[in-house]
């Protein structure tokens, strides 16, 4: 996300385009709203899958936090005897056709970043495919017995049995006005109708359920080596993210202070040889999981990545864990 936006939707700048924003997010709204009472009026059919379908999207546009969400939900859930899979859009990328499985081998201009980073980080079937109803149906062929969904809390063409929005604990809903002129996919209201509201940092509101980014050590893009932060010295920082100020916070929370920090926009491509130049600036160069599963096939000894892992309340989880559970008994036991 530019910085431009950035100060429009979350800092209360540049309020002299409202005039001209204005009319188009109306617009927006009221298709976004129309879209949502055709689904819920049944006037437009969505794909019903035969095993239980969990959303996990948001209301507003840039990075919130879902990847970690999804990934937290794949390994509660593979942990507790589910044969979890992952559908996405595959944002920013372009598949040789689709549906699309997500392997090993796949790059992130293949399938985007973050589908590539929970394959890779849970193992779970990840599979990609701009209409998620497709992706689906390739999904079952794996045997999943409930079906995660990254984003895609607005494609109303799937129908969902439980949803999560992820908000940031931090910025929230922005100037609270839709796209162009704000960051909302969908008004406040579609809070209410939500299953689970998961906050993201910051301060959690009412019926909220807190989250935290929990880092682990840093790991060495080339040889696998893990360290702790505090032990990289003169290191430089980038983040290819919705929001690249969250993950400068985070290190600095571990006593990291770089000597230089880089803001990619989200979803971007990466040049190898700007990152090598970024990288010759410091001793080591630090980034984002997510960034660096787009990085592997080229990185060089000194560049690294920081996991993190959602955090979430055991009362909390276990609601949620428990709420699945539900769903999934009602489908019977044909398709566990």
């Amino acid at each position: 996300m530019s910085q431009f936006i950035e100060s429009l939707w979350f800092g209360g700048k540049h309020k002299w385009l409202a005039p001209v924003l204005w009319p188009l997010s109306k617009l927006y709204g009221s298709i976004a709203g129309k879209r949502r009472a055709e689904f819920i009026s049944q006037r437009e059919a969505a794909y019903r899958a035969p095993v239980p379908v969990v959303v996990v999207g948001n209301i507003t546009a840039g990075g919130n936090g879902k990847t970690p969400v999804v990934i937290w939900l794949a390994e509660q859930l593979k942990s507790r005897g589910f044969n979890p899979g992952v559908v996405s859009r595959g944002y920013g990328a372009k598949a040789p056709s689709y549906p699309f499985v997500v392997t090993e081998e796949t790059s992130a201009s293949e399938c985007g970043d973050e589908p590539l980073l929970i394959h890779r980080r849970t193992g779970v079937p990840v599979v990609v495919d701009p209409v998620r109803s497709n992706a689906v149906k390739k999904l079952l062929t794996f045997d999943v017995d409930i079906v995660i969904t990254d984003d895609g809390l607005q494609h109303y063409k799937l129908d969902r049995d439980l949803e999560f929005v992820v908000i940031d604990g931090s910025r929230r809903f922005g100037n609270q006005q839709y796209i162009p002129l704000g960051p909302l996919r969908e008004g406040i209201e579609r809070l209410d109708s939500v299953d689970f509201r998961i906050c993201n940092g910051g301060s959690a509101a009412e019926g909220e359920i807190p989250m935290a980014l929990k880092p682990a050590d840093a790991i060495n893009l080339v040889t696998g080596e893990k360290r702790a932060v505090s032990k990289l010295d003169n290191v430089v920082a980038m983040a290819g993210i919705g929001h690249p100020d969250r993950f400068f916070n985070t290190l600095k929370s571990l006593k990291l202070n770089p000597v230089q920090t880089r803001g990619f926009a989200d979803h971007q491509a990466f040049e190898p040889t700007e990152l090598e130049r970024l990288a010759e600036q410091g001793n080591h160069l630090i980034m984002t999981e997510k960034d660096a599963v787009k990085c592997y096939r080229y990185a060089k000894e000194n560049w690294w990545y920081l996991p993190v892992d959602a955090d979430i309340p055991e009362e909390d989880a276990n609601r949620i864990l428990t709420r699945i559970q539900e769903i999934k008994e009602q489908y019977g036991p044909s398709t566990a």
